[in-house]
């Protein structure tokens, strides 16, 4: 008798045929080693399901034989843990009844989530063209993207998918507009591939213009108490606390997963931001928790996660909404990683303002140097290159020269002062009111020296690249020799920030949050 073989793509009802769960398919990529890949999907409660792994042309690698629960017709299996490779057949077999996925190979799996930013395709960035072009020279990344969706509780499965697991082609990468495929996520996989050398499995779960409240469980926001609003006060549709979560990012974790990435924040620059400094570590730490324990221990504990601080908006606007979310992106410690946000990796994109987007100056056309940024702190933090620089310089410490007027800010890396004109620093003095200009008139090989004119003998707030738009495209004050640029910080005694002031003789001696 012939086999049956049934791709499912779509969830089985419990006591139906036997399927993968939906987002399993042909040319999938898997977990590889020293994680075991998690499987699993439906079948008839109690019913034996025999799991086989084989290379093509039927040579059977392993066997796994797991059974049926109910009454939620599901089962489950770990795969032994597989090198990098591939082309495999994994077939899971209940009777009569087979399904079969084909071209399955073992690598790397990233899950990529976020709004708009995470969202724009490749056909809507810089260089289209010739990026849509190069994808034929990457057939071990794989894509995959679930298709937009919300529930009122946590799904074990997706509901619906936009991009099956795919071999990358033109049309898929370019897709339409903040649809699929992320280009964010897809440039972070090839520079991957590129620097390691075997697949890379990319998941997208994303939602243009949705705040974090709505990607965040409702053990993450009570954390945070942002589940004490009234009703009235809470967004609805897919702005609605968890309903992202519940429906996109919940059933997904059941994956072994390598690492994620996120690129969020531009819809809480206005909704709970001051919170974000909280809601955001809680998120990491929920995502992660879910994943390890869905995954039967297989995701890591401290799972690595990379996101993108925000980029630019309107130039010259006064409203510094943006520059404090950013710092909240950091839990207010300017670096990451922290004590508060262990084995993540940002990459700094506020001089990446792009005012002549067609999708508008928040939506900036050069992705490429943002995955460039975020590849660098996925390699050093998630794969260990611990020798690779992954992010610009931060002050370690300023010394104030009272009798001279000059602030000295150190600095923990070489720095290059790309635009000697460009604005950057600001202080708030003892003698005046609100924050003033503080005009850089000397940079060293680590130190910068700023003048101080009529700022009175204690400084007591110092902050660098604060504002909404701090700089044209690449051109902020500092940078590292590598090209990364010093990113914001903000130090004010006066409300209690990172820091302190000290006298020391004729110097007042302020300690800045280091990485």
């Amino acid at each position: 008798m012939a086999a049956w073989v049934l791709l499912a793509l779509a969830p089985v009802a419990a006591g139906a045929l036997l399927g993968f769960a939906s987002y399993y398919g042909d040319h999938m990529v898997l977990q590889k080693e020293p994680a075991g890949a998690v499987v699993w999907g439906y079948g008839e409660p109690g019913a034996t399901v025999t799991l086989a792994l084989s290379r093509e042309g039927g040579i059977v690698v392993m066997k796994k034989l797991v059974t049926v629960k109910g009454p939620s017709g599901t089962w489950t299996a770990v795969l032994e843990p597989m090198a990098q490779g591939g082309p495999y057949e994994l077939t899971a077999a209940q009777g009569l009844q087979n399904a079969t996925l084909q071209d399955v190979y073992f690598g790397d799996v990233w899950l990529c989530s976020g709004q708009s930013n995470m969202a724009m395709t490749v056909l809507q960035i810089a260089n289209a063209s010739r990026e849509l072009a190069a994808a034929a020279r990457y057939p071990h990344v794989r894509l995959f993207a679930a298709a937009p969706a919300r529930s009122d509780v946590e799904l074990q499965d997706l509901e619906r998918i936009d991009l099956p697991w795919a071999v990358p082609t033109a049309a898929n990468l370019g897709h339409g507009n903040f649809t699929y495929f992320s280009a964010v996520c897809w440039l972070l996989g090839r520079a991957l591939y590129d620097a390691r050398r075997y697949p890379v499995g990319l998941v997208q779960a994303a939602w243009p213009g949705t705040p974090i409240e709505a990607w965040s469980s409702r053990r993450a926001l009570r954390a945070c108490g942002l589940l004490e609003d009234t009703g009235s006060q809470l967004p609805s549709g897919p702005q609605a606390p968890s309903v992202l979560w519940n429906a996109m990012v919940h059933p997904l974790l059941r994956m072994a997963l390598r690492g994620l990435a996120w690129y969020q924040g531009e819809a809480n620059v206005l909704l709970h931001r001051e919170q974000y400094s909280c809601s955001f570590p809680a998120l990491i730490a929920d995502w992660r928790r879910t994943a390890h324990a869905a995954s039967a221990g297989q995701s890591l504990p401290l799972l690595p996660f990379g996101f993108v601080q925000l980029s630019t908006y309107r130039r010259q606007s006064p409203d510094d909404s943006f520059a404090r979310l950013r710092w909240h992106q950091t839990a207010d410690l300017g670096v990451v990683p922290n004590a508060r946000m262990p084995n993540t990796f940002m990459a700094v994109a506020m001089d990446l303002g792009d005012e002549h987007s067609p999708y508008g100056s928040i939506h900036p056309r050069d992705k490429q140097t943002v995955a460039l940024r975020l590849q660098l702190g996925a390699r050093a933090v998630a794969y260990g290159e611990r020798s690779l620089v992954f992010q610009g310089p931060y002050p370690a410490r300023a010394t104030l020269e009272v009798t001279k007027g000059l602030l000295n800010v150190t600095y923990s890396q070489e720095l290059l002062w790309r635009r000697r004109d460009a604005a950057g620093f600001e202080v708030r003095c003892s003698s005046q009111r609100g924050w003033v200009p503080a005009p850089v008139v000397a940079v060293g090989s680590r130190t910068v020296t700023l003048a101080l004119a009529g700022c009175g003998p204690l400084v007591l707030g110092l902050r660098y690249a604060w504002a909404e738009w701090p700089c044209d495209y690449q051109a902020c004050a500092l940078y590292n020799s590598q090209g990364l640029p010093a990113p914001p910080f903000l130090l004010d005694t006066s409300r209690g920030a990172s820091g302190r002031a000290q006298a020391a003789g004729s110097k007042e001696l302020l300690l800045l949050p280091s990485s």
